[in-house]
């Protein structure tokens, strides 16, 4: 696999001034083109769904604020929807798969044998957008890492600690899953392969719900499958660029840094940037970290923390992010001068 020449990719061999720059969620609600096409579709899978109406909101952000890089609309739910749980999104509350997963006999419910067609929209939505991209925009895919896709298939309805029934799960039956995390990784490597053959420059996997983790069951439960997808994503595509989004994951970054092939860490807003310079910039590209209230608020504020992410990381490999995905309430002004302070930063 030879990547094309494009900044987002030139930027994991070599420092770029200024750094290429897109932002997560830039598809979502706080664009109104967004909110018009959203209220002509019944719901959000539909628009998941329909390779043409993911294909636009992909674009949305792209044609208004000429990021370097596109992540394809979709879920990180579809997976295990695929798979065989019923997926519900409802407002106002978190996404419910059901039935919930809570014990070894529960995952019968799951199979394999034809989940890659029900996701079939997704990579047809990518090949398409790769095809309207211009020559010099990036196209990310993206899946869930198998912990956090595990906390969701077996919360059902509780309303708890989104983590409560996937650590009770790890706990009371280690084998069973086990089980689970071995089902996610297999399929999460074939679909992600598939995304690549679509179309995708590069694969973000999102780690959502791993920042609570006691060391041991991180390893086991979230770097352990990552380590897996990310070993098995290089032997078949060597220069593929792999991102993880952690969040809050603190100090434990670092293993993803030193123990798996992953080629780009994005971290969240709590993450210092001197101990992100020193300590994962040397090892893998580092992207990130606006806090998205920060670009919600604007001004002063927004400015200095613009500066201050750029004076710590724009030396090395670096890719400008948010700390998590731009909120629904956020201006389309201060997105736009966020990316006018960004490519007219000087040292």
């Amino acid at each position: 696999m030879t990547l094309p020449d494009r900044p987002f990719l030139r930027a994991f061999g070599d420092s770029i001034t200024p750094p290429p720059l897109w932002l997560m969620r830039q598809a979502g609600r706080y664009l109104p083109e967004y909110r018009k096409l959203r209220s002509k579709v019944s719901n959000f899978q539909e628009l998941c769904n329909t390779p043409d109406l993911a294909v636009e909101v992909t674009l949305q952000p792209i044609k208004r604020f000429d990021f370097d890089a596109a992540i394809i609309f979709s879920d990180i739910l579809l997976l295990p929807s695929a798979l065989g749980q019923d997926l519900r999104f409802e407002n106002g509350s978190a996404p419910r798969l059901a039935p919930a997963l809570r014990t070894n006999e529960d995952l019968a419910c799951l199979h394999e044998d034809n989940y890659l067609s029900c996701l079939a929209p997704t990579l047809d939505a990518i090949a398409i957008t790769r095809s309207r991209l211009s020559k010099e925009t990036s196209l990310i895919g993206f899946a869930g890492a198998p912990w956090t896709v595990a906390t969701y298939m077996t919360r059902g309805d509780s309303t708890g600690d989104t983590r409560a029934e996937a650590k009770l799960f790890h706990y009371r039956d280690k084998k069973g899953f086990d089980r689970l995390l071995d089902i996610l990784t297999r399929t999460t490597i074939a679909y992600l392969e598939k995304q690549v053959e679509a179309g995708a420059d590069a694969i973000q996997l999102f780690e959502s719900w791993a920042g609570d983790l006691p060391e041991s069951v991180f390893r086991e439960c979230s770097l352990k499958p990552i380590a897996a997808i990310t070993k098995s994503l290089r032997k078949k595509y060597p220069a593929l660029p792999i991102l993880l989004f952690s969040k809050g994951s603190g100090l434990l970054q670092k293993l993803y840094a030193t123990e798996t092939d992953i080629s780009a860490i994005s971290i969240d807003a709590a993450t210092p940037l001197p101990w992100a310079r020193d300590e994962l910039q040397p090892r893998k590209l580092v992207q990130g970290n606006l806090d998205p209230y920060v670009l919600l608020a604007g001004g002063a504020q927004m400015e200095s923390g613009i500066d201050d992410i750029m004076k710590h990381l724009s030396g090395g490999r670096f890719v400008f992010n948010l700390g998590h995905g731009i909120l629904p309430a956020t201006p389309v002004e201060h997105v736009e001068r966020l990316v006018e302070r960004v490519r007219g930063y000087k040292p």
